[in-house]
């Protein structure tokens, strides 16, 4: 007999569910452990790098872009 809509969106959770129910052992289980939240000086930091980052590579991309313009 077909379960319909809901009976199959229950398995799909449970199937789900099973799968991350062991996240908490094994050999993630230290990392997560040790993982906390950064404090606003760290998050500070990795947004500046971050995004010093990405408009490096933008000024990058830009000057290449520019002389291909006057090369070609």
């Amino acid at each position: 007999m077909d379960k319909g809509i809901e009976g199959k969106l229950v398995e799909q959770q449970e199937k789900i569910e099973r799968k991350f129910q062991g996240i908490g052992k094994g050999k993630y289980a230290r990392i997560l452990k040790m993982a906390k939240k950064p404090n606003g000086n760290e998050y500070t930091k990795v947004v500046l790098i971050a995004g010093s980052g990405i408009v490096l590579l933008g000024l990058i991309g830009f000057i290449i872009y520019y002389i291909m313009q006057i090369v070609f």
